[in-house]
């Protein structure tokens, strides 16, 4: 049943093998249900620092843990079953942050996840009328590969930093270097040394071809954390403690089992609309729905090559079935308060592990909503043992870089503004967007317009209106 429904023989995997890439893929990405809580929530509600609506309200860790967790399980099923890609789903990093930072102290809570709910529900009639599958296969091939290869560097940045080999600078306001190696140049703290050991254990078990390379390092350097916190007690990081673990805790928990609380399903209200100006909720709007709109394609495009699932026209088949379910994430993280999900880049590591199908999703999916239940358990995995996944995938995804046609400088430098401006600036849709613009400009400058997709036209202007929102906002006066 499992073989027909999800074509694992067309698709050359197994269910072991399937099964092992979803387990890597939730390795990687249980970082969220502990991050997002800490974007989105606050851990003291009394804390002046405590992220506040209008009102002056919060969102609990617990709260938001809990939705987190079953959103992200709920939807990855759900992506797994109707689109069959091994493309897992959580709360998207960077939207969240929007709605954290620039979207709730304007309006309430429930009004800025309505808000998510408006920009899913946009998102997913894009995907319905076809639109978001034309913009997908308008993108030109020189673009894609570039797209998969910033995403690469994109997730490598990631790990380099959650693990704290690279940190930002105390002083980089008054300093041309804004990050820098460690602390005071060094790998002066036991997690990111064991960060470095993981990496070269995991780099050689994928180099040597050895099966569940990639799950095997994370879970030897688990156990290395464990062996070595037991030893010289470092503690958490808890922001305070910058030689500290920085996500989960490699200690023995205290529980293994919690309730989960959900409260937070179904608190969602539409009043921002009547709050503030149309105008000024438009471009909030307007904002979410391009991160969202193209941080998913580009995500899709990435994944898809590396998995190999791309057909002979460089295209995802039946990516318009899978963009509707991409929007209906956003839908369903409004709705639950977790903020918009989307497709997460570290599915590469399941990728690379195997995963080729929707099963794999399935199973990341299951581990996903049983983490709302044995959250002590999992957070026991410190992100310095799952961040070498990282930098191996990306050094895995990169390596398509080799295809584009570099002597043609109207190729190279759109090619090369996307992938590098996704890392430098922590977002694909930023790359994306830099990668657009400039692949308009140069193939007209060059006297080959007509080269360019229709679409690339309207994408391009979409784009210099979103990199111009402050801009605009101050002109309008909102």
């Amino acid at each position: 049943m499992l073989q027909r429904y999800f074509r694992l023989n067309e698709r050359g995997t197994s269910v072991v093998q399937e099964v092992r890439g979803g387990v890597v893929t939730f390795v990687t990405m249980a970082y969220i249900v502990v991050l997002n809580p800490l974007i989105l929530g606050s851990l003291d509600p009394a804390s002046p620092s405590a992220k506040r609506d209008v009102m002056g309200m919060v969102l609990t860790v617990p709260q938001v843990a809990a939705v987190t967790a079953l959103v992200a399980g709920v939807m990855t099923i759900v992506f797994g079953l109707v689109a069959n890609f091994p493309f897992a789903m959580a709360t998207g990093l960077g939207i969240n942050t929007l709605v954290a930072v620039t979207i709730a102290p304007q309006v309430t809570w429930p009004e800025a996840m309505g808000l998510v709910v408006v920009n899913g529900v946009i998102i997913v009639i894009l995907g319905l009328t076809g639109f978001r599958t034309a913009v997908f296969n308008a993108i030109p091939d020189p673009l894609k590969i570039a797209i998969a290869a910033g995403i690469g560097a994109f997730i490598a940045f990631i790990g380099l930093v959650d693990a704290g080999f690279v940190r930002r600078l105390p002083d980089a306001a008054n300093t041309t270097v804004p990050v820098g190696l460690g602390i005071q140049g060094s790998i002066a703290s036991w997690p990111s040394a064991v960060f470095c050991i993981g990496l070269l254990l995991t780099g050689v078990l994928v180099a040597r071809g050895v099966r569940a390379g990639i799950l095997l390092g994370v879970l030897t350097t688990t156990v290395l954390a464990i062996v070595v916190e037991a030893i010289v007690q470092v503690g958490p990081s808890n922001g305070t403690n910058p030689r500290g673990w920085n996500l989960g805790y490699p200690g023995l928990p205290e529980s293994i089992v919690s309730l989960p609380d959900l409260s937070l399903v179904g608190d969602v209200s539409l009043g921002a609309f009547a709050r503030l100006p149309a105008l000024a909720v438009s471009l909030l709007v307007f904002t979410l729905v391009l991160a969202n709109f193209f941080d998913a394609m580009g995500t899709m495009t990435g994944l898809g090559r590396q998995a190999g699932l791309l057909d002979e026209r460089g295209q995802l088949p039946n990516i318009g079935r899978a963009l509707v379910v991409e929007g209906a994430g956003a839908v369903a993280g409004g709705a639950a308060s977790s903020s918009s999900n989307t497709v997460f880049v570290e599915s590469a590591s399941g990728i690379a592990e195997g995963a080729r199908t929707g099963l794999a999703n399935v199973v990341t999916g299951l581990l996903f909503l049983a983490a709302m239940f044995f959250t002590p358990l999992y957070e026991i995995v410190p992100v310095e043992a799952a961040a070498p996944a990282l930098v191996i995938v990306g050094a895995l995804m990169i390596g398509g870089v080799r295809d584009i046609e570099w002597s043609d400088f109207s190729v190279a430098m759109p090619v090369f503004l996307t992938i590098v401006v996704m890392p430098f600036t922590y977002s694909i849709a930023n790359g994306i967007g830099a990668g657009f613009i400039s692949w308009v400009l140069l193939r007209s400058a060059t006297g080959r317009a007509r080269e360019i997709h229709p679409l690339m036209w309207v994408v391009a202007v979409a784009f210099v209106l979103y990199f111009a929102v402050t801009p605009l906002r101050v002109l309008f006066g909102l």
